[in-house]
């Protein structure tokens, strides 16, 4: 055996061995930095003594030790190529804040006297749970970003990331300090459950009944719902990896629709950057737009603010106001309605829309640039503005335009009665935009004329548009159900708009989405008619299409549902939110090409 040879294999199994124990120092930095969660979420969750409270920042300091021992283990072992570099810069930067929150001599961050005690605590938590977060976000994420080398179904990853949250919301709300009287695992789980699926349907009161920290842990499961999972620790996993492997971004790409798969980290990057600046931009106008005297500080106006600006562009309809918008103080205020409103229709917009016309923006302005700089003449890239985007902004306008239409004409005498002219065409505005999965209200709803409520039962069934933050069919299915009703009507054999022809694929999607929307429908109205059906029909159709459209509009039947009654709710808001065709494409796994065909024949329709 020659020299080069054995020099080969020695490699080789040195490469094979340096995987597994990076694999092993992997899992203890993941291992450790949940226990650290567990950690964390015991000390924030209950309450203790001050030895106690000693005794878990030991703890901390411990987990910190050898989280901080597994990566510099790791920092030998790990190639240095240029995309992995922000990995041990976010590493190397965890030394010294680790360093400064540990202390040999008595296990405890900053110890000071008993009489100071508390005062040390409060400063020093924040930093121990800011470094807690950040390692767990960059364990986690590094991991996850891993699932698709197992042969992973998008389709199931999507809908087991949001029953993970799900459940993993219910432990958070059922922590003592979360609600003030304590809350039932039902509840908990119903109030997790709409929150994830921004919905916003509600057995207990978000106001009253839930703390501050309660009311926190509702606005990250929110978030964290309305934007997914998956996003959230794809982006952290694609960061400080530096990127991933073929299959990462092939798993990836169907969650995200994206086109291209070298542009995975750039969409993550672009949905991260937009969703927090539009809600960023949505609390500073919210803050200038409210009566400063209706709170007692500062900071419960800015909670308000950043809580109602995330509540409503991921169309969840939350608020800790206990009547909604249409609290006193509130219900007046036009300004706030109008932000709330459109902050509301740009989430429900989707990201595939918003980035098309980024791109449209980007190239005018480039080639405008080059025109005032000589560099070269107008150049044109047709087709930037795809079809999806324009069926999209057109059922979008549409539905406002005849929503707030029917709304001011059916409402003018009844919930709109008491309004100005000015009142009642910013509430007509407002319940037009809101029904379509949103769940705020400005009006007293009780005072519904019956053609109102038809109307409603129709946007909050269509909902918003694909790949955004709000629920229903979507408006592109609709919109190609009438298109195929037209194209028979006028005896094509096809779909044919903006000089496109519609592929097969997707009309024949569009329907499925539609029987299976009246099918959960259905058998969830049956439901609720045998264990609650003293609430009427009317009222249980509209509070099933609200809790499947993930929209969160009541007319007061959810806070009296027996304990089924609830679980029936919980079930339809989840597969209002992932889509019942969604899990029924992950367990019967899509075959990708039929290499046979039987012969024709035609089924009598009509």
């Amino acid at each position: 055996m020659s020299i080069r040879i054995k020099i080969f294999r020695i490699l080789d199994a040195f490469h094979r061995l340096r995987k597994r124990v990076l694999s092993f120092l992997d899992a203890i930095g993941v291992l450790v930095a949940l226990s650290g969660l567990f950690v964390l979420l015991y000390q924030i969750g209950f309450e203790h003594s001050k030895s106690q409270i000693i005794s878990i920042h030991k703890v901390y300091n411990l987990i910190l030790f050898v989280i901080l021992l597994s990566n510099l283990a790791g920092l030998g072992l790990k190639r240095w190529k240029t995309k992995a570099m922000k990995l041990r810069i976010a590493e190397l930067l965890l030394l010294p804040l680790i360093l400064l929150l540990l202390d040999i001599r008595t296990g405890f961050p900053g110890w000071v006297e008993a009489d100071t005690l508390a005062y040390s605590l409060l400063s020093r938590n924040l930093a121990v749970y800011a470094v807690l977060i950040f390692i767990l976000i960059v364990e986690v994420s590094t991991s996850t970003i891993q699932l698709s080398n197992r042969n992973t179904n998008p389709a199931l990853l999507f809908v087991g990331s949001f029953l993970f949250i799900i459940v993993f919301g219910t432990g958070l709300l059922l922590l003592p300090t979360a609600t003030y009287e304590g809350i039932g695992f039902t509840d908990a789980f119903f109030t997790s459950t709409s929150a994830v699926c921004v919905t916003g349907l509600v057995v207990i009161d978000t106001a009253t009944k839930f703390t501050p920290l309660g009311q926190a842990f509702i606005l990250i499961l929110i978030q964290v719902g309305g934007l997914g999972i998956m996003t959230f620790t794809s982006f952290f996993g694609y960061f400080f990896k530096g990127g991933g492997s073929f299959g990462n971004e092939f798993l990836l790409k169907e969650l995200l629709n994206e086109e291209k798969l070298g542009e995975i980290f750039s969409t993550l990057l672009k949905i991260i950057l937009v969703t927090f600046s539009i809600e960023a931009i949505g609390a500073g106008i919210i803050y200038l737009t409210i009566d400063k005297s209706l709170f007692s500080g500062q900071l419960p106006l800015l909670t308000f603010s950043v809580f109602h600006s995330i509540s409503a562009f991921c169309n969840a309809g939350f608020s800790t106001l206990e009547a909604g918008l249409y609290q006193p103080g509130f219900r007046y205020n036009y300004s706030l309605h109008y932000i709330i409103a459109f902050l509301i229709i740009a989430g429900g917009l989707g990201f595939p829309i918003v980035f098309n016309y980024y791109r449209l923006l980007k190239h005018m302005l480039k080639s405008k640039f080059n025109q005032l700089t000589g560099r070269g003449g107008y150049f044109h890239i047709p087709n930037i503005i795809n079809v999806n985007t324009r069926i999209a902004l057109i059922t979008t306008g549409v539905l406002i335009v005849a929503g707030f239409a029917l709304f001011f004409l059916s409402e003018y005498d009844n919930s709109l009665a008491q309004l100005s002219l000015r009142g009642k065409i910013a509430g007509a505005f407002f319940g037009s935009v809101t029904a379509r999965t949103a769940g705020f209200n400005t009006v007293d709803m009780n005072l519904f004329a019956p053609a109102t409520v038809l109307i409603y039962f129709v946007l909050m069934w269509i909902g918003a548009s694909p790949a955004s933050t709000g629920g229903g069919i979507k408006t592109t299915t609709f919109s190609l159900a009438v298109m195929n009703v037209v194209s028979i009507a006028k005896g094509k054999d096809r779909i044919e708009i903006f000089g496109r022809e519609i592929s097969n694929e997707s009309v024949r999607r569009a329907f499925s989405v539609i029987f299976l929307s009246f099918l959960v429908i259905g058998l969830a109205v049956l439901g609720l008619m045998l264990t609650d059906g003293g609430f009427g029909l009317t009222k249980i159709i509209f509070e099933v299409i609200s809790a499947f459209g993930t929209v969160g509009l009541s007319l007061g039947v959810t806070p009296g549902l027996s304990m089924t009654g609830k679980w029936i709710i919980i079930i339809t808001m989840f597969l209002g939110r992932v889509g019942t065709l969604t899990i029924m494409v992950g367990v019967f796994r899509k075959i990708r090409n039929l290499q046979y065909r039987y012969p024709t024949e035609s089924i009598m329709i009509n």
